[in-house]
């Protein structure tokens, strides 16, 4: 497990999305995850989308069902699955820039709450997934165990997580990992052995593991490239990145680090499915 040499909470996080709320929305959109490259012939909106279509397919639903969105974002993956799959979402997210778009959209419940202390009641769900939200978790053993503790037996939880590479040398964590996790307000970056141990300690079967690294990694040469671009043009932007008050435009430093982690495999991306027996 990868831990920042500065101490992440989940107030940081909140932050963190809030400060970068318009940075986000116009520079990636409204789905604040990776695309995922099939072909490489997708343009960056349909491979944000192929990864929600991914995540449903190794979610398996049926219509009618209950799935819970564990950092939920804006809702767009929530959203998306109301229309396309009818569930009936309810999502979490530490940010109030969020929830206020997300709480737009039909057939999804949006709470501002942490899904550490998610006040939900047992087994209410059959459904549950987690797409770039793990990492924010400031403590990833109650992050299973509240997974498991909300979902039916027989229920599927599917999580879709940045992960510290198999054998990284140490030059990588220091000068690529630890920065990404301290500028990414990440508490913690697991491994895949780090979450499938803590999976099964939860009390969770794992069923299907994919490893996605290289067709996402392009997410991030087209952010760097668009934020280069929104620089010039957007003054709002602009006056977010440059301002001192701004304390999570650190973040901009993690965008090269994050090509040349995914590109040299000291991170990896993973798509894990696990059930509740």
């Amino acid at each position: 497990m990868i831990y920042p040499n500065r101490p992440q909470s989940a107030a940081d996080v909140a932050r963190h999305y809030d400060e970068l709320d318009v940075p986000y929305r116009r520079i990636w959109g409204e789905h604040v995850h990776h695309g995922y490259w099939r072909t490489g012939r997708e343009s960056a909106a349909e491979a944000a989308e192929a990864l929600v279509r991914l995540v449903a397919a190794r979610l398996a639903p049926e219509p009618g069902q209950r799935a819970v969105d564990i950092g939920c974002g804006y809702g767009a993956t929530a959203g998306w699955l109301a229309e396309h799959r009818g569930l009936e979402v309810t999502g979490f997210t530490l940010s109030q820039a969020q929830a206020a778009v997300g709480r737009t959209r039909p057939g999804f419940t949006c709470r501002v709450r942490d899904w550490l202390d998610n006040g939900l009641p047992d087994a209410a769900f059959e459904r549950a997934y987690a797409i770039e939200s793990s990492e924010h978790m400031v403590d990833k053993a109650r992050f299973f165990s509240e997974a498991r503790r909300v979902l039916k037996p027989g229920g599927r939880f599917v999580v879709c997580a940045w992960l510290e590479g198999d054998g990284t040398p140490p030059w990588q964590v220091r000068h690529l990992l630890e920065p990404i996790c301290r500028e990414g307000r990440l508490p913690s970056m697991g491994s895949r052995s780090d979450y499938e141990a803590l999976a099964a300690a939860a009390g969770f079967r794992l069923l299907g593991y994919d490893d996605i690294s290289r067709e996402v990694r392009r997410t991030w040469t087209i952010c760097l490239s668009r934020l280069a671009g929104r620089l010039l043009t957007d003054r709002e932007v602009r006056r977010l990145a440059l301002s001192r008050a701004t304390q999570s435009r650190d973040f901009i430093l993690s965008l090269p680090r994050l090509i040349l982690a995914l590109r040299g495999g000291a991170m990896r991306y993973g798509v894990f499915v696990w059930e509740r027996p």
